[in-house]
């Protein structure tokens, strides 16, 4: 039976110094204001220079990230094997978006997509369309398109080539590649040209996957049309599912330059419109294959409870649970233990590279509702489990 409290099977892999590092981490990460000073000081220290390695890499990079190269991750690829969970590798390094910048991040995404071809235990690539263009394209060519230059038209078409790039290499390869959703000022763009990559590439089944940021009140009815355009065209979408990351900054750009507010009324909109949609892909799985990313507990509980509902394979290789390395192991190792599919985003780069992720994912361990107190039960919990076991051995 599906039991997220079970930290005996969520932590078997984890030694008694991992549990006790991961509790000391996860209760500093619960303190907002140690948190924002933390990341001030981050800020200033890449601005001059300063090494940050010795402290950053055996505390919120020995959490989080996977290595600074590919074969790095190799030993957190076998050891989620051993659990029965994949890995998703994640090139999250937030490189200047400059021509250099640009082409050696596209050219280390080509060598992810490769590297997923060779490693069967990886499930998914993913890339994350504004590292392989400019902020101010991207924005441009979604918001006032008619309005680009010449040279922005040029610069697009550009961008497009890399982003198609992309998906043609993962289909030559024959590996799933996540589209990451970005800001609603960015999302337009990056939607036209995922609909077209999976109208080309998705003929006989999901290779490329468009990412739906749920606490969007307009993803139901973009969800909608991509299944009827796909039911017309003949392809087969690849749906990746998330509540969403960016929403005080939308909220407060859709003030400031007075649009409608793209963002759900409340936390209980957005997870009936997170869960309205993946109840309908999996109503729809002949033609859709399903990504769902989150640390929500329940929606997890759904999600299995609609496998079983339907009658469908645990195993499929249409649908796919996914959480990020270093959170709600809960959640992943014990949905493996039942056998359904679970993948772990792993993400890696160097140290100075990788540091916005890492940033973020403090702010949000720190400011989603319970995220790190959940994290620091289920640590407490399996240390006592684990105290009370010796001692009864005794």
């Amino acid at each position: 039976m599906l039991d997220f409290n079970n930290t005996e099977i969520a932590f078997a892999s984890k030694s008694k110094a991992e549990l006790n590092n991961a509790y000391l981490l996860f209760s500093v990460m619960k303190r907002p204001g140690i948190v924002k000073l933390g990341k001030i000081a981050c800020h200033i220290a890449l601005k001059i220079h300063f090494p940050l390695a010795w402290i950053v890499k055996p505390t919120l990079y020995k959490q989080f990230v996977g290595g600074e190269t590919l074969h790095d991750c190799t030993r957190y690829i076998n050891q989620l094997k051993h659990d029965n969970v994949k890995s998703t590798l994640d090139y999250s390094a937030e490189s200047e978006q400059t021509p250099e910048g640009i082409q050696a991040t596209l050219q280390e995404t080509i060598r992810s997509i490769d590297f997923a071809r060779e490693t069967p235990d990886i499930a998914y690539a993913v890339f994350k369309p504004s590292t392989i263009t400019t902020d101010e394209l991207l924005s441009k060519a979604s918001e006032k398109k008619e309005k680009l230059s010449i040279t922005e038209i040029k610069a697009f078409r550009e961008f497009r080539e890399r982003f198609m790039l992309l998906c043609e290499r993962a289909y030559k390869n024959n590996v799933r590649i996540l589209v990451d959703a970005e800001d609603y000022c960015f999302q337009d763009a990056i939607d036209e040209l995922t609909d077209e990559a999976m109208r080309r590439f998705n003929k006989e089944r999901a290779i490329v996957f468009a990412t739906l940021q749920m606490y969007r009140h307009d993803r139901m009815p973009y969800l909608h049309r991509i299944y009827d355009d796909a039911v017309e065209k003949g392809y087969y979408p690849g749906i990746k599912f998330v509540r969403g990351a960016y929403m005080e900054e939308e909220r407060k750009r859709a003030a400031s330059l007075g649009y409608p507010d793209p963002i759900c009324k409340d936390k209980q909109a957005t997870d009936k419109n997170f869960n309205d949609g993946v109840r309908f892909v999996i109503e729809h799985i002949d033609r859709m294959e399903l990504f769902m990313g989150t640390h929500n507990e329940e929606s997890n509980y759904k999600l299995a409870s609609l496998i079983d509902e339907h009658q469908l394979d645990r195993n499929t290789q249409r649908i796919y649970f996914s959480q990020l390395l270093g959170m709600s192991d809960n959640i992943s190792f014990n949905l493996a233990h039942e056998g359904y599919n679970v993948t772990k985003y792993v993400p890696y780069a160097k140290v100075r590279d990788v540091l916005p992720y890492l940033l973020r994912r403090a702010e949000e361990n720190t400011s989603v509702a319970g995220q790190t107190g959940r994290e620091l039960k289920m640590l407490q919990a399996e240390k006592e489990r684990r105290k009370q076991s010796k001692t009864a051995a005794i």
